[in-house]
């Protein structure tokens, strides 16, 4: 079964026992809540589909996007990815990674707690 493995420095420090899972974060600037869901495919990520609590500041709709239930919904154009990089930051809010129904911060996932460092994430063998 897939999984997606979470790597710090090439490290693994956590896998996501899911073959898809959700990216959400709160905007620095804006404090709105946007949120991308991947699956995977083989060895790459697919951005399936991406949706965000409002606009401004560099959060706007993707093209086609639609309004729902307070939320502007899309599926994006991207190619697959091989990965997918976050950086944790003590100076912005944390990850959140969904997935079976739940969400956990980045941070307990991979173990991090304080500094800037970036987590890569990329579809494994479990």
């Amino acid at each position: 079964m897939n999984a997606a493995c979470l790597l710090v420095a090439g490290l693994l420090r956590a896998s996501i026992p899911a073959q898809e899972f959700t990216v959400a974060w709160t905007h620095s600037v804006e404090k709105t809540r946007w949120e991308e869901h991947y699956r995977i495919e083989g060895t790459h990520l697919v951005l399936d589909r991406a949706r965000v609590q409002g606009s401004g500041a560099g959060m706007e709709p993707g093209p086609g996007a639609r309004l729902q239930d307070g939320w502007w919904t899309w599926r994006p154009g991207l190619p697959p990815l091989p990965q997918l990089r976050l950086t944790l930051s003590p100076y912005t809010r944390d990850y959140d990674i969904c997935w079976a129904g739940r969400c956990t911060p980045l941070h307990r996932l991979v173990g991090i707690r304080d500094g800037v460092d970036i987590v890569d994430v990329r579809p494994c063998q479990r």
